[in-house]
């Protein structure tokens, strides 16, 4: 761990210092056709835009100041969202004149990120906690911590393993587990180091990137609430709960 991070990551999380950066700027092709009209993330989840119970969040966690980086039908997102003070926020955006990925974006706040700071994707609904996601980050010492969650999968084939043609393993609609990125990172600047500029980025040449260069990685793993409106399932998984000022229980909803 690099001395006085973890002390100064706390200072700033007391102080509504930490920033984080709404990846807002992709087209939603997964909720077609409803995103031909909003973009996701003011796609309504109950009567509130996602993007407005996800800035909610971030405050409730200590955050007062909000990136939102923007593209498609970003000029709607300003619209709804103004300055943040409605929200005791300050939000600020970023334009991207054309597609960067959904990382390349961060290359246009090269200025702004000079300390720990969250990314967290447009389009999820989470309970995590941040102080003690941060805390995990800290302790690990590496420039950038992933939020996990543990997903189920239905097979609906018989899964084969074979070695030169021969079968050596059959499982017929197995149930796999896995372990998922919840679009929700903890990052130090150093990792704008790896981001080149102007190009399409996604998160996935980050990981290979670092990984590649042998830089640690470390996750944290979330038990609560972790929905991607993104996908129709979670979205419509959604519209079931009661939302209010605060973020329903998580075990109201059993995500599979």
């Amino acid at each position: 761990m690099k001395a006085g991070r973890s002390e100064k990551s706390e200072v700033a999380l007391r102080e509504g210092e930490m920033k984080a950066v709404i990846q807002s700027g992709g087209k939603g092709t997964r909720l077609k056709p409803y995103t031909m009209v909003l973009p996701k993330p003011l796609m309504p989840v109950g009567s509130k835009p996602v993007l407005e119970l996800l800035l909610k969040w971030l405050r409730r966690n200590g955050t007062r100041d909000a990136y939102v980086t923007t593209g498609y039908l970003g000029h709607l997102i300003r619209t709804v969202c103004g300055d943040g003070r409605q929200w005791d926020l300050r939000i600020k955006y970023t334009e991207e004149p054309q597609p960067l990925g959904t990382i390349g974006g961060l290359t246009l706040l090269r200025d702004d990120l000079s300390s720990t700071f969250l990314v967290v994707n447009g389009d999820v609904l989470t309970d995590l906690n941040i102080n003690a996601f941060a805390a995990c980050h800290h302790q690990h010492g590496g420039p950038l911590t992933i939020a996990t969650a543990k997903r189920i999968i239905h097979t609906d084939f018989g899964v084969i393993e074979d070695v030169a043609g021969r079968v050596r393993r059959f499982q017929e609609k197995p149930i796999l587990t896995h372990l998922v990125s919840m679009g929700v990172y903890c990052m130090e600047p150093e990792v704008l180091n790896y981001i080149p500029v102007g190009v399409p980025f996604g998160f996935d040449d980050l990981m290979f990137c670092m990984l590649g260069r042998g830089l640690p990685v470390c996750t944290f793993q979330h038990n609560g609430l972790w929905l991607d409106i993104g996908r129709v399932e979670d979205f419509h998984k959604a519209q079931e709960l009661a939302w209010d000022e605060q973020s329903p229980a998580f075990e109201t909803l059993a995500v599979a």
